[in-house]
Parts: structure tokens; C-alpha cells; sequence
């Protein structure tokens, strides 16, 4: 799998395709500027460190993919001044998960 295919949306996703490359274009300009950190905490569920002042972008952001893809889970939190999203996925959509973690690692990853 690539991170610039995507063979990985499920087919519960309800957003038109012509439109999932600026989807996928706002998740990678979120990561680019105000990715801090990832971490896998299960198969199941990563957390997202955020730049705080991305608040605002980040819960547009997931309240729209949350309206697309009902299966995520997406919580923002503050931990020590910084931004947490968790994402969580059931088992079933744990490729979309890696996809995406794949995608926040970078072009190196």
C-alpha cells in the first residue's frame, strides 16, 4: 500500500471520491504544520500531538471525516499545553488507521 493510493478508503466512506484528494491534501497540510507527534497506542487507536493554534483547523477537519466515515472515533484533548487528537478505528478499519499513520510519518516513513 501507498500512501498516495487510495486503495485503503473503505467502501462506508460517503465522501465522493473526486473529492477524497483534498480530504487527504487537508490531513497532509494539518501534519505539515502542526503535526508535533504520533503515537500507536493499539492496533486500534493512535494520538496525534498538535500544535495548539491548529484547534480550530483540526476540529473542522475531524467533524467533517467523522461525517463521511462514522466508523472513526476522534477525541481532542489538552495534555500539557499540547493539542491531542486520538483517533480510534474498529478492527475492521485498522488499514485506514495505518494509511493515515503512514501519511502523518511523513514522506520518509
Amino acid at each position: 500500500m501507498t500512501t498516495d493510493s487510495q486503495a485503503w478508503v473503505p467502501e462506508s466512506c460517503t465522501l465522493p471520491s473526486g473529492q477524497r484528494p483534498l480530504r487527504l491534501a487537508e490531513f497532509d497540510n494539518l501534519f505539515a504544520t502542526a503535526l508535533l507527534g504520533q503515537q500507536r497506542l493499539s492496533p486500534t487507536e493512535l494520538l496525534w500531538r498538535l500544535d495548539p493554534s491548529a484547534e480550530a483547523t483540526a476540529r473542522d477537519l475531524i467533524g467533517r471525516e467523522s461525517s463521511c466515515c462514522s466508523f472513526f472515533s476522534f477525541t481532542l484533548g489538552v495534555d500539557a499545553g499540547t493539542l491531542c487528537l486520538d483517533v480510534q478505528v474498529p478492527a475492521a478499519h485498522v488499514d485506514v488507521l495505518d494509511a493515515l499513520a503512514l501519511r502523518a510519518a511523513g514522506p520518509t516513513a
